[in-house]
């Protein structure tokens, strides 16, 4: 649950510095908090008696909570939430990042299936974290479509959508077709969908369906039926999903320490499917999107952090990517991070 407005009026300015002091503190040492540390190490002018009242008042607004193995104290995913909620703006990245980047792009130009495969281990490298890219599919504008028989009744559905992706999909026919008949299909498809988007035309495909049969011939009842099983929900939903450098959040302290946390979230990464739909959830937001544990559905998650921002190719939202971490990250860096690589994936796709 993300921390009310109200709660964030109760915080005065020293508050409000104590806070953010703590969170700061965690991110870099990943052990709990205590006063004489937040007193050594910032300048408050504040005694560790009365530092010590304000992180107490934080823990009773649920800002704070205490481990019972230790006098300090730890961020909860509330703090988490007005920390970065205060982080006024997103910066560019270090000139070293930046660098990075810039090389790590260079080599793949027309390669759009390979930029995104390298983007994932990209953010992953840089960010020292798990890097995550979702290529959505039902957003995309079809532009063509060839089959290819396979064997008896198995075709091989072989799509391109105008981002220059290519998509493939073996579907099984109702009856066995020639290689020419499919040709004749995927021609009609083409000439009657070409320029529209998948989720767009999967609709007009069952539409025609429903109507009354008899005023179609037998070659679009056939690419009819071909149609609802090649841009059936399937291909909607999941799009390509690319993960890289998971064994990175392994390594942490908050996981390494703690083996059945560990082999929950590898088998959360493993599966896939809640990853997709979180980002499903990220597709909707402008801007760089920060979901802080809790505030994923998916409790072998909720120990994990994503920094995520869509990408574009030219005004149209194509796709997701992110960073997946510890709730204990640098979130700024982090942040321009992942705004700067989707700005030059973006512009890699629109561009050429």
């Amino acid at each position: 649950m993300r921390a009310k407005p109200e709660d964030y009026e109760v915080l005065d300015e020293r508050t409000q510095n104590i806070l953010i002091a703590v969170v700061r503190n965690f991110i870099q040492t990943a052990d709990p908090v205590g006063s004489q540390t937040i007193s050594k190490r910032f300048d408050f002018g504040l005694s560790p008696a009365t530092i010590r009242n304000v992180m107490a008042d934080l823990e009773e607004l649920g800002f704070l909570e205490q481990p019972h193995t230790s006098a300090g104290r730890i961020p909860t995913d509330k703090a988490y939430r007005h920390y970065v909620d205060h982080i006024e703006s997103v910066e560019l990245p270090s000139p070293e990042d930046a660098e990075i980047i810039a090389r790590w792009y260079t080599p793949l130009a027309g390669d759009n299936d390979g930029m995104m495969a390298a983007t994932s281990r990209l953010l992953s490298e840089v960010s020292n974290y798990a890097g995550v890219v979702l290529s959505t599919f039902a957003t995309s504008i079809f532009k063509r479509i060839e089959f290819v028989k396979v064997r008896d009744r198995q075709v091989l559905a072989i799509f391109v959508m105008d981002s220059a992706n290519v998509h493939n999909k073996l579907i099984t026919l109702e009856d066995e077709l020639t290689q020419d008949e499919l040709h004749k299909i995927s021609n009609y498809l083409n000439h009657e969908f070409s320029g529209q988007p998948l989720r767009q035309i999967r609709q007009k495909v069952l539409d025609r369906m429903n109507e009354e049969k008899a005023q179609y011939d037998e070659l679009v009842q056939q690419a009819m039926n071909i149609g609802a099983k090649t841009f059936d929900e399937t291909s909607e939903s999941e799009g390509d999903i690319y993960l890289g450098g998971t064994v990175n959040i392994m390594d942490q302290p908050e996981f390494i320490t703690n083996v059945s946390r560990m082999k929950e979230l590898f088998k959360a990464f493993e599966e896939k499917s809640r990853l997709i739909r979180i980002l499903d959830h990220c597709l909707d937001e402008s801007g760089i999107n920060v979901v802080i544990g809790t505030e994923t559905p998916f409790q072998d998650i909720q120990d994990c952090s994503f920094v995520t921002r869509t990408y574009t190719y030219g005004d149209r939202t194509v796709g997701v990517l992110g960073v997946v971490g510890p709730k204990r990250m640098v979130y700024p860096r982090i942040m321009a991070l992942v705004d700067y690589t989707a700005n030059i994936v973006s512009q890699k796709l629109t561009n050429g």
